[in-house]
């Protein structure tokens, strides 16, 4: 079994359809998305319409939560941005995707199991992301540790954990989003860079493993859509993996 993970796009379609070209030479079985499909100042009708019209199976992120839960005084500006570019029945479609999708072995969620808000493998220490402790990741896994795979997004950070019980947990970093541009203590992490990213997970023989991708495509051109549309943070961010 090979399965290719995506996660967190964040309406950048050039870094989305450079994965998904990428994928169709990797021989996989299935794609899966752990969510925030849109919620960026570049294309997120576009990316919502590739994204609909392949059916990707996909679990839902904070950002395709607030598309119907926040009102536009509680969105990041980003996502309101997004969220105005799509139709309301688009909205609920986003709304609707499961919090979690189960596969035997393997549990998919957007954070952690129970919270799409929550990083499962970092946490902010002074200011920066750092790894969360054993105590802590173990906690946010809770019964779901007895899992062989759970795939997590969210911190847009590509990992690959053994965490308790020997569960394997990965995360595919971000398509199309490698920083925080919204967030201001972004500015102090640690050195990113401007790849799309994704991961291929693997069985075989029982055993399971991961290749971790982190892919060149046409950044600039993104970079330069978020500079047009007004959005000189997200091109920095998008252009050289750093928030200023």
């Amino acid at each position: 079994m090979r399965l290719a993970v995506i996660s967190d796009i964040h309406g950048n379609l050039l870094a989305l359809e450079a994965v998904l070209q990428d994928i169709t030479t990797r021989g996989v079985d299935d794609i899966i998305n752990l969510g925030d499909w849109i919620a960026g100042p570049l294309w997120p009708r576009e990316t919502f319409d590739l994204l609909a019209d392949l059916q990707i199976r996909s679990v839902r992120g904070n950002h395709d939560r607030w598309a119907i839960d926040r009102p536009d005084d509680q969105m990041p500006p980003a996502g309101r941005f997004a969220r105005n570019a799509i139709t309301p029945a688009q909205c609920e479609i986003l709304h609707a995707l499961p919090e979690t999708i189960d596969m035997g072995d393997i549990l998919a969620c957007h954070g952690t199991p129970t919270d799409d808000m929550q990083n499962l493998l970092e946490e902010l220490l002074e200011g920066r992301t750092a790894p969360a402790s054993r105590e802590a990741v173990a906690t946010r896994l809770g019964p779901e540790a007895a899992r062989k795979v759970i795939l997590c997004g969210h911190s847009h950070r590509q990992a690959t954990v053994t965490g308790p019980g020997g569960v394997l947990i990965l995360n595919p970093g971000s398509v199309g989003c490698p920083a925080f541009a919204d967030v201001p203590a972004a500015a102090g992490w640690e050195y990113r860079s401007p790849h799309a990213r994704y991961a291929i997970l693997t069985e075989r023989n029982g055993r399971w493993g991961a290749e971790m991708i982190a892919l060149e495509y046409d950044w600039n051109a993104a970079a330069q859509q978020a500079a047009t549309l007004g959005w000189p943070k997200w091109a920095t961010m998008l252009a050289t993996g750093a928030v200023s």
